[in-house]
């Protein structure tokens, strides 16, 4: 249950990061609203699956994940550049959370 709770936060960050992009500097009430209710529904997982996952681990784990969805809606959603190097780098970077979960 943990290892879900875990992954579940992770892409609850994926949602703050881009809400909090979405808010303008917070000077937008619907995308601060959202950042703030995801941000905090992140962290009390996060903290929830730390209970039973080592803190080294299920941080790394929390932060890759928010950290490549987050990267692939700005690829697929907000135009940002989808680069053979940077899909490489996140390819890196879902092998290092692997990992982690195999070797956990």
């Amino acid at each position: 249950m943990a290892w879900l709770v875990l992954v579940i936060s992770g892409l609850l960050e994926t949602a703050w990061a881009v809400a909090l992009d979405r808010s303008a500097g917070f000077s937008r009430l619907g995308p601060s609203v959202v950042f703030a209710v995801t941000l905090a529904l992140s962290m009390a997982g996060l903290a929830y699956a730390l209970r039973e996952i080592p803190v080294g681990t299920g941080y790394a784990v929390w932060v890759g994940i928010g950290a490549v969805g987050t990267a692939l809606i700005g690829m697929l959603a907000l135009g940002e550049s989808a680069s053979l190097p940077r899909i490489l780098c996140l390819l890196l970077v879902v092998a290092g959370v692997i990992g982690l979960k195999i070797f956990h």
